[in-house]
Parts: C-alpha cells; sequence; structure tokens
C-alpha cells in the first residue's frame, strides 16, 4: 500500500536512493542539488543502506569515479547541477561511449554567465549530445516515480546507457508537495539486482574499458550507441508499463493534456507545464480549444509521435528554458520543427524562450501565447518568431 508523505523534490529523489540502495555514491556539493548527497550520506551513516559513499574534490572526479565503479561492476550514480555538469562534461562523453547504466540526478540550474544559481535548462539540454538518455520532471512525484525508473532503462540488455534524471532547481528540489511513495520491498523488487554482461573485476573474462580506438572503428562505436538510444524508446515504455501496474501511475514519452481537440497546442518541459496546464483549464472554461504537452523523455527524443500527437492542431508554440544562440531558436524548437518537417506535419509554429536564470513564467504569460496563436489564425497574423516571454522593457 502506498504512502502518503510531504517531501521535496531532492528528498524525493534521496528517498529513492535509500529505496534502490545502489552500490556507490562519488559526489561533490554544488547549489541546488546539494542536499541530495548529503541526505544519502546521511542513510548510510544511520545504517539504512549499504551503499559506499566517495567524497571528491570535484564534479569531475565524481564522474571519474562512477565511470571506475560502474565499469567495475557496482551500480553507480551521483548528483550535481549547472557547473558541475559542465565540468563533468568530459567524463559525460565517456560514461555513454562506454555504454556504462549511470544515474545521474540533474537538479536543473542556468550555467553562468551572468552568475546566476537559479532555474534554467542550460545545463541538461547543453548535455543533450553526450549519449545519455534525459528524462524530465514536472513535480516531485515525478522525479521520485522517474528516478525508480532509471536503473531499469540504463541496465537493460538492449539499452546499456547512463540516465539523467532531470529536475527544476528550487522550483521542485527545495518545494514542498504530496506525494505517494512506494514501500521499500516493491522498489527494490522493481530495480532489482544488477547482474552486469561484462566487467573489470571478472576474473573469468577480462575486458578493456575506454581504450584508444583508431579511425576505423569510431564510426562504428557512435552507430552502436545510436542503436542503443533507439532501442532504449521501447524500453522506455515497457519499464513505464509496468511501473504504472505497481503505483498507479502512468508515464510515456510525454504527457498530452487537454490535446485530443485542441486547435492550439503548447510544447514545454519542466515544472511550467504545472501553470501552462492552469492557463488551459481558465481558457477551457471560456471554451478555448487549447492544450498541453509536456515532454518527459527529451532523449532518445521521440520526433514520430510528437508529430502525430500534435497533427490536428492548427498552430503550436513551442516554449524553452534555454537559448540556444543559434539565431533561430532554443533546441526544442530546433528538434520539433525538424521533426514535423521530417514527418511532413506542416502548421504554424513559434518558438518562445522563457523562465531564463530563475525569471518567473506565470499563468497570464501563458495565456499571452495562445492568445497570439489564435489571432495568428484568426486573422492571418504573423507571430514574431524566437521571442523572449516576460523580457523586460
Amino acid at each position: 500500500m502506498a504512502v502518503r508523505d510531504r517531501m521535496s523534490g531532492n528528498e524525493a529523489v534521496a528517498w529513492a536512493i535509500r529505496q534502490i540502495d545502489p552500490d556507490v555514491m562519488p559526489a561533490f556539493p554544488i547549489t541546488p542539488s546539494t542536499e541530495i548527497p548529503e541526505m544519502v550520506s546521511t542513510f548510510i551513516a544511520n545504517g539504512e543502506i549499504d551503499t559506499e559513499f566517495i567524497p571528491v574534490e570535484s564534479e569531475h572526479s565524481a564522474m571519474s569515479a562512477c565511470i571506475g565503479s560502474e565499469a567495475a561492476g557496482a551500480r553507480t550514480l551521483t548528483a550535481t547541477s549547472s557547473a558541475g555538469l559542465a565540468l563533468m562534461w568530459e567524463e559525460l562523453l565517456l560514461a555513454a561511449s562506454n555504454r556504462l547504466p549511470i544515474v545521474l540526478a540533474l537538479v536543473n540550474r542556468t550555467l553562468s554567465g551572468p552568475i546566476n544559481i537559479n532555474c534554467d535548462h542550460t545545463d541538461g539540454m547543453g548535455a543533450r549530445d553526450t549519449g545519455w538518455i534525459q528524462i524530465y520532471a514536472e513535480n516531485n512525484q515525478e522525479v521520485y516515480d522517474n528516478m525508480i525508473q532509471a536503473y531499469r532503462i540504463a541496465e537493460h540488455t538492449g539499452v546499456r546507457l547512463p540516465v539523467m534524471i532531470c529536475q527544476d532547481g528550487f522550483i521542485t528540489s527545495h518545494a514542498v508537495e504530496n506525494i505517494d511513495l512506494l514501500e521499500d520491498e516493491k522498489v527494490r523488487a522493481f530495480v532489482g539486482e544488477y547482474e552486469p554482461e561484462e566487467y573489470m573485476l571478472n576474473p573469468g573474462k577480462p575486458v578493456s574499458v575506454g581504450p584508444y580506438a583508431l579511425s576505423n572503428f569510431v564510426m562504428e562505436a557512435r552507430k552502436n550507441q545510436r542503436m542503443a538510444m533507439e532501442s532504449a524508446k521501447p524500453v522506455i515504455l515497457e519499464v513505464a508499463k509496468e511501473y504504472a501496474a505497481l503505483s498507479g501511475r502512468e508515464y510515456g514519452y510525454f504527457e498530452e493534456y487537454l490535446t485530443e481537440d485542441a486547435d492550439y497546442i503548447m510544447v514545454l518541459i519542466g515544472s511550467a507545464a504545472g501553470t501552462a496546464k492552469e492557463a488551459a483549464d481558465e481558457l477551457r472554461a471560456e471554451g478555448k480549444k487549447v492544450g498541453i504537452l509536456k515532454l518527459r523523455v527529451f532523449r532518445p527524443f521521440p520526433a514520430e509521435e510528437i508529430a502525430n500527437a500534435v497533427k490536428n492542431a492548427r498552430a503550436l508554440a513551442i516554449l524553452d528554458r534555454c537559448e540556444s544562440y543559434n539565431g533561430n531558436g532554443g533546441p526544442l524548437g530546433a528538434e520539433i520543427t525538424a521533426g514535423l518537417y521530417k514527418q511532413k506535419v506542416y502548421l504554424n509554429t513559434t518558438n518562445y524562450i522563457y523562465g531564463l536564470g530563475g525569471r518567473d513564467f506565470t499563468t497570464d504569460d501563458a495565456k499571452e501565447v495562445f492568445a497570439a496563436m489564435e489571432e495568428s489564425v484568426a486573422a492571418g497574423k504573423e507571430i514574431e518568431q524566437y521571442q523572449y516571454i516576460g523580457l523586460r522593457k
């Protein structure tokens, strides 16, 4: 029977880690993810889990230790944010290319500059092409549920890739909400024991991890990574189906909220989806056919599925909590429009940048985006592409 509790997003992640009881956790503190290793180390000190906690001198060292630990056959995880993820950059690519199913709890925070410690998706989106699976949460319940599903996805024999479980810094990481927790024994039975096929400390089958690759091997290795990422798509859904049977909570690549008959759809990631849903509810009460598509899985990117979900809309607003500096929009805008084109789905799309450095995103902001979409269709008026929401004049 589920246990009702009140927890912050960081507490929810730490609680999930306690229930999973991984073998090793190297970590270095950085706001706003610091609470996660603090809480896990407390669980260890109290004898509640057998995890080996490794305090390291930097985030680069944390991911290096994760790679060594996972390569040796130990179930491993870490947590970080912002500049911490950036300092891991080299090691992120090594973890993925070595096909190591590490889990990283990423508490999203903007990257400098200017210096700022508040939420946007600069860190996670900057790492979008490192070969990691990326799963984002709207609220504390989702980040808890995503964390429990992470190892089942990462360790699947057809995947063997690292996973980032992402949540919005301070907005969910430090805000307290009511959530439903599973019993410890159910979580451990769901996650199961880690049984790596190959690992360095297997005396019967020695392997080399991270060797130098000559030119006639690199492309094949990258293709294998790509195939693993593609294989992760059905695995994510299989794991979600099993988790729904256990918890009663359903997950997919994205959540469709009031989209079935929607003329105007907003696409976004993370905690702002809650604000957008509230605005959609209010507009629906006024007779407006609006809906929200909240993306959960950013890597592997579900381009075909998104195209099918929005193809009957009259207009689409794509909101990025990250600047890409490509002169044409944000990363989510670029990927969705490319996916729509590839699937031959042609509709009016506008890319917006919002919430950088923790800037508020309100229901009024969301309503203005919907109003602009409606006006563009009704009056044939062009919307300014690639604009900022809530920019001070």
